[in-house]
C-alpha cells in the first residue's frame, strides 16, 4: 500500500470539514442581516379591494384603472417582502411617506410583522383612509425594516 493512498483520502475528508466550517461561518456572519425584497404599493378601492380576482393580470389591471380615476382610491395598502434570518427581538416595518397635497406633514406608519420559517415573508401594511386624504396621494414612500432600534434594511421610492 503506498503511502498515497492513505493521504488523498485524508486530505478530502479534511477538505469537506473545511468547507463545511466556511459556509457555516459566513451563514452565521450574516445572521441579522436583513433585506427587503420587493416593495408593491396597490391602491384601494372604496370597497377596500386592490384588485377585482386573485389574477395578476387583473391585478395591474385594475391598478392601472384606479389611477386613471383617483376618485375611487380610498387608500394605498403596500405589500412588502421581506427577509431577517436572524432577527432577536420582534421585527418591525416602517413606512415613511410624503403627500401630494401642498403643506401636507410626512406620515409614519409602523407595523410589527414576524418572520417566516426562514426568517422572511410578505407582510401587508394597510393605509388609514383619513391619512391618505390628508396627504393627498402619495408622492414618495421609504421603507426600514427595524429589529428593535437597529435598521436592518431600507427601500425607497425613486422621489425619495
Amino acid at each position: 500500500m503506498a503511502g498515497g493512498d492513505v493521504i488523498l483520502p485524508a486530505m478530502r475528508f479534511l477538505t469537506g470539514w473545511i468547507a463545511l466550517l466556511l459556509a457555516v461561518s459566513v451563514t452565521l456572519a450574516h445572521a441579522v442581516d436583513g433585506k427587503i425584497i420587493k416593495v408593491l404599493p396597490h391602491f384601494l378601492d372604496l370597497q377596500g379591494r386592490h384588485s377585482l380576482s386573485p389574477s395578476l393580470f387583473e391585478r395591474d389591471a385594475y391598478q392601472a384603472h384606479l389611477r386613471k380615476a383617483p376618485a375611487e382610491i380610498s387608500s394605498v395598502r403596500f405589500d412588502v417582502e421581506w427577509s431577517a434570518p436572524g432577527t432577536a427581538a420582534s421585527p418591525r416595518l416602517r413606512i415613511e411617506l410624503r403627500g401630494k397635497k401642498a403643506g401636507a406633514k410626512p406620515e409614519v406608519v409602523e407595523s410589527p410583522v414576524k418572520a417566516g420559517w426562514f426568517g422572511g415573508t410578505w407582510s401587508v401594511v394597510k393605509l388609514d383612509k383619513e391619512v391618505y386624504q390628508q396627504l393627498g396621494g402619495i408622492a414618495a414612500w421609504r421603507i426600514t425594516l427595524l429589529d428593535g432600534e437597529s435598521k436592518l434594511a431600507e427601500q425607497k421610492s425613486f422621489l425619495w
